[in-house]
């Protein structure tokens, strides 16, 4: 069951367009992030769904009633935004039930909401503090429990954890996830932060220029990503790049750019890949090996260390390969010198093709 559908969805300002015919159902339960780059359109499109902002053209529909023109308060959802936006005069408990009241929910309900709320969130000892004698992380716990108490079936969080520092980022990223799971309602979420993508996400909608890229579950996109800016955009490091050209024929492809040459045979369009495409071999640093020994012929090639940087677990070397720049995630208990000359292994199956023309996965 979709929870919530955007029908050719259009927003402009003025002469500027911002989001573009775009379409998006959302499952029943399902949580789904919504990711790009500043200003590539998802927090506006946060705020469409939400009522905040008047769109141009297209249709919503949240548990299948046309919203497109309700007020923000009838559309059924709880927002949390990027600032906590709570009253400093009022206590965790009044800013709870402050738009309770004014809703004219119940006495009893309200405080039903408020202790459920406050034991999900675990913020019953907080509920007689004011708003600034809390931390960032409690701050945001409340600005959560506010959306919450509303009693909604979609969630909609605005980059909610972009003001905290990283390890209290870490810690909310958690919460939130069990507490979608605990209470299996529908949350659309905004962020610029891959790893909050790829940690919370049922499925990822990857956005640029007010497009919907890709819209898949993590690994997929972070595999088989539909285009270079996706491939770009997602990994933590980067995918690695090497522009060249396809070789090879019968079914036989192999991968050129000017001294290295890698065998396709085993990628999963090798029979689409014709001889003189030009195109862009994409690689993650971790689907790259690193050996003392030349490996498999077609799949291994010579490369000269020219960095090490220690990441704790894991390490990432920097190799110099005909000339181009390679970085390959391996363990940190082996370290490798400058200079030092090792072979690099390559899968095939783990590769990414690119049209250099269209930029597409091939």
């Amino acid at each position: 069951m979709t929870s919530v559908s955007i029908k050719d969805l259009s927003l402009e300002f003025g002469a500027v367009s911002v989001l573009k015919d775009l379409n998006l159902d959302v499952g029943d339960g399902e949580f789904l992030v919504l990711l790009g780059p500043s200003g590539c359109g998802k927090s506006t499109l946060l705020n469409c769904i939400a009522g905040l902002l008047d769109i141009t053209d297209g249709q919503i529909f949240i548990k299948g009633k046309n919203v497109t023109w309700e007020e923000p308060k009838d559309r059924g959802i709880g927002m949390v935004f990027q600032s906590y936006a709570l009253y400093p005069q009022m206590s965790v408990r009044g800013n709870l039930t402050f738009g309770l009241k004014n809703a004219g929910v119940p006495r009893d309900e309200i405080a039903r909401r408020i202790e459920r709320a406050a034991n999900i969130l675990q913020i019953e000892p907080l509920l007689d503090r004011r708003p600034g004698q809390l931390s960032g992380g409690q701050r945001q716990r409340v600005a959560i429990g506010r959306a919450l108490v509303r009693d909604v079936d979609v969630f909609l969080f605005d980059e909610p954890l972009s003001n905290l520092d990283a390890k209290l980022r870490s810690e909310l990223r958690v919460e939130i996830k069990r507490l979608h799971q605990q209470l299996a309602n529908t949350m659309i979420y905004v962020t610029h932060d891959q790893i909050e993508a790829l940690t919370l996400a049922d499925r990822i909608a990857v956005m640029k220029g007010g497009l919907i890229q890709q819209l898949d579950e993590p690994l997929t996109i972070y595999n088989r990503p539909r285009n270079l800016f996706v491939a770009s955009f997602i990994g933590s490091p980067a995918m690695n790049f090497i522009k060249g050209e396809i070789t090879g024929t019968n079914g036989s492809p192999v991968f050129r750019a000017g001294d290295l040459t890698i065998s396709l045979a085993g990628y999963e369009t090798q029979q689409s890949l014709a001889p003189g495409h030009c195109v862009i071999l994409g690689f993650r640093p971790e689907h790259i090996t690193i050996s003392d020994v030349p490996g498999p012929a077609g799949r291994s090639c010579e490369a000269v260390v020219d960095l090490d940087e220690p990441m704790g677990a894991d390490s990432l070397v920097w190799l110099k390969v005909a000339g181009k720049a390679i970085s390959v995630r391996v363990d940190s208990g082996r370290r490798y010198q400058p200079g030092e000359k090792v072979f690099l292994i390559f899968n095939p199956a783990m590769a990414s093709l690119f049209d250099v023309a269209t930029e597409n996965r091939i």
